[in-house]
């Protein structure tokens, strides 16, 4: 398959499917990708993008709520493409991909706005299950990679670690004590419902709190917020 495809059939007898666009310039990722998401009821591939460069185009003609976004492409990589994408109003949700588990580019995707991770050889039901959860709203990424992550990219800065972790501390001060009990616990990896128990409130209070924060400090998701409080070196 050359360039990107895409199905505008209206989906029927069922809610509506949670839209997934595959960037990716191997073919045989892209073929893989799709045959997991396509048999499963609740997902739909509504497209196919070969590089960074097509990904504009694929978007506004599928319309996709998650973009399962590769790092490493050869005209335009998947760090610009998601720096562009989640730069637009309303933008999909992205995923990266990337054959590794600490990359500089990961993390970098990750501040830029993207949803999570996922490696090239995750098992097909851990795909689907990051899928639903970031098309939820929720975040696919454990605290143990950030960490990881993190330490990996900030090994060699100390400069840039002081920086970060000012303008983080700054951020974060003009929250309150409960909301920042809130973010502190989404830099943990903790799931709404776990913050609802550790902190006694419902979890539709918990979401209420995770969109004040993101409006607050101005962030696109709760892994950006994470990766904030990591920044801040309380978590």
């Amino acid at each position: 398959m050359t360039g990107w495809e895409h199905d505008t059939g209206a989906e029927q007898a069922r809610p509506e499917p949670v839209r997934v666009l595959i960037v990716d310039d191997d073919a045989l990722v892209r073929a893989g990708l799709s045959m997991i998401l396509g048999g499963v009821p609740d997902l739909r591939v509504v497209g196919e993008a070969a590089d960074g460069d097509q990904v504009p185009a694929a978007v506004a003609a599928c319309a996709p709520d998650v973009v399962l976004m590769d790092i490493r492409m050869p005209r335009v990589d998947g760090l610009a493409a998601t720096e562009a994408l989640r730069a637009q109003p309303r933008p999909p949700e992205v995923l990266v991909l990337t054959t590794f588990d600490a990359d500089d580019q990961v993390l970098r995707a990750l501040r830029a706005g993207a949803a999570g991770f996922l490696l090239k050889d995750t098992p097909p039901a851990e795909i689907v299950r990051a899928v639903r959860r970031v098309a939820g709203g929720e975040a696919t990424l454990s605290p143990t990679v950030t960490r990881q992550l993190i330490r990996h990219v900030t090994a060699s800065g100390a400069a840039g670690v002081d920086s970060r972790r000012e303008r983080a501390l700054r951020m974060l001060a003009g929250l309150s004590e409960r909301e920042r009990e809130v973010a502190v616990a989404l830099g943990q990896g903790r799931t709404n419902a776990e913050i609802s128990a550790e902190l006694f409130m419902s979890v539709a209070t918990v979401k209420a709190y995770v969109s004040r924060l993101l409006a607050k400090l101005d962030l696109n998701n709760r892994v950006q917020v994470a990766i904030l409080v990591h920044d801040a070196g309380l978590a």
